[in-house]
């Protein structure tokens, strides 16, 4: 079966045609086949559950309707951006007063399972740092900027069908402390057949597998319908940083909120420089005249190997936005954003917010230090920001000072580490890797404590072997195979 994911770039990409006598023959089946859903909602929740059927509606019409009009990316075209419109975080003011604060909200990006890692609730519930889960140093980051400089930022929470309720449970605990908590839950959409490309459940209390969660490109709309953008309105704020809730060097950044302001930019997207890991982002170019949004997914195969390649596109999105609610409240008034579709066969999630940079006036993207841009999509992540390199404060994580380098090691950790109850074990304590460059561990291999690694570490557990690196054992540029085996890299 397959799914619709909705962002607001164009996709270039060739499709089958539909003739339009079919079209209209499939809009008018979905149609029917949507009435029939909402009339098996609750009434309770029926209302709401209508407002995201007619909007699907609306959305598949288009995709249907897309079929006939396909568009092709012209290579030719295509621009990298100059220093105006990328601009070097190094440019932006120096500032250490609470100017903008006042009126800063904060969303973070909270939909998310932690599948890859086998987590089966809300990833953000994970613990990462210090006893510390991603929520819980997001409010600690937010908290102390409302009392450090006497303001009031609200946190708000933007949820899916998949970790709305467990969202709900955690934030209880945080009912004491110096932070307004909002969650709203996006959009619920269904999934379609690929065959007939109507509509799988037949019920609206159908089971989460026939249904999926937009994603990043349903912000906006969600924003509007469940009534959070008029309210912040409201409550006189005018600006709101947007990040996903498994970045942890995504915290309020003074710098480029004060930009934002002397600029009059409606839409600021951080970008950052590319390394080998980040060849398939997406990222900023200039086409037509405008700013846009370039994905992996919207290039031909004949430039996939130009895509990657950081001659041409040196950074990449990091999905860290800053966006001027005024404006968005003009542009959703005026009939919204012309969302255009991603069509993915896979339950992943997407779409992407960044790509509506195009809608919005004096947009532009800031080139960040990498330190903006640390998520945590694997165990291997997970190791790195567990470990000695980072510290604590404010529940910002910090680089040490005894790291001799600024940019961080590689390690990757091979399949017996792939899953959070897996990793967990193999470490009696996270090794010291301050002065470490890579690691890389396959097979059944296991950590004791207090290990220091250094240099280039390569540890290899071949199939029904398994390797026990002692306690206190130090190892620097070296590979370990076999039982024990060591030879000096």
């Amino acid at each position: 079966m397959t799914l619709f994911k909705t962002t607001s770039f164009r996709r270039f990409r060739r499709r089958k045609t539909v003739r339009p006598n079919e079209r209209s023959a499939m809009a008018k089946s979905t149609q029917s086949d949507l009435s029939r859903l909402v009339r098996t909602a609750d009434p309770a929740v029926r209302k709401a559950f209508d407002v995201e059927m007619r909007s699907f509606s609306k959305l598949h019409a288009r995709y249907l309707a897309e079929k006939e009009n396909r568009e092709e990316l012209d290579w030719d075209r295509i621009k990298s951006p100059d220093d105006k419109q990328v601009i070097p975080y190094s440019h932006l003011p120096q500032i250490t007063g609470p100017e903008g604060l006042s009126k800063l909200a904060v969303l973070k990006v909270n939909g998310g399972l932690g599948t890859s890692m086998g987590i089966s609730g809300a990833k953000s519930a994970l613990e990462v740092k210090d006893g510390l889960t991603f929520l819980d140093l997001i409010v600690r980051q937010v908290e102390h900027l409302n009392t450090a400089h006497k303001v009031d930022i609200p946190l708000i929470l933007m949820t899916s069908f998949n970790t709305h309720d467990d969202t709900l449970r955690i934030i209880k605990k945080y009912v004491s402390q110096r932070i307004s908590i909002t969650t709203f839950n996006q959009s619920r959409y269904p999934k379609i057949w690929k065959e007939t490309l109507q509509p799988c459940p037949k019920y609206a209390s159908d089971d989460k597998k026939h249904w999926y969660p937009p994603g990043h490109g349903d912000l906006y709309e969600s924003l509007v319908h469940t009534g959070v953008l008029d309210r912040l309105l409201a409550e006189g704020k005018e600006y709101l940083f947007v990040s996903n809730s498994d970045n942890l060097g995504a915290v309020v950044d003074q710098r480029i909120l004060q930009h934002m302001i002397d600029s009059d930019a409606e839409f600021l997207m951080e970008v950052t420089d590319k390394t080998k890991a980040d060849v398939k982002g997406g990222t900023l170019i200039e086409y037509d005249s405008s700013m846009r949004l370039l994905e992996i997914a919207q290039v031909s195969p004949d430039h996939v190997d130009d895509f990657k390649s950081v001659r041409k596109f040196k950074i990449f999105n990091t999905n860290n936005l800053w966006i001027n609610l005024k404006a968005l409240k003009r542009i959703m008034d005026g009939g919204g954003m012309d969302m255009d579709i991603i069509v993915n066969p896979k339950m992943t999630d997407n779409g992407q917010a960044g790509a509506a940079i195009k809608h919005f006036n004096n947009a532009h993207g800031i080139n960040v230090p990498r330190s903006r841009f640390l998520p945590v999509k694997s165990c291997s992540d997970l190791l790195l920001i567990k470990s000695d390199i980072y510290s604590l404060q404010n529940g910002r994580l910090d680089m040490s000072e005894s790291r001799m380098f600024g940019s961080v090691p590689v390690i990757k950790l091979g399949d017996h580490f792939k899953k959070i109850t897996d990793f967990q074990p193999r470490f009696k304590k996270i090794p010291n890797i301050i002065d470490l460059d890579h690691l890389t561990v396959t097979g059944d291999v296991y950590f004791g404590r207090d290990v220091t690694l250094r240099g280039t570490v390569i540890v290899v557990a071949n199939e029904g072997q398994r390797i026990d690196i002692p306690d206190g054992c130090v190892l620097e540029n070296r590979l370990v195979s076999g039982n024990l085996n060591m030879t000096e890299l």
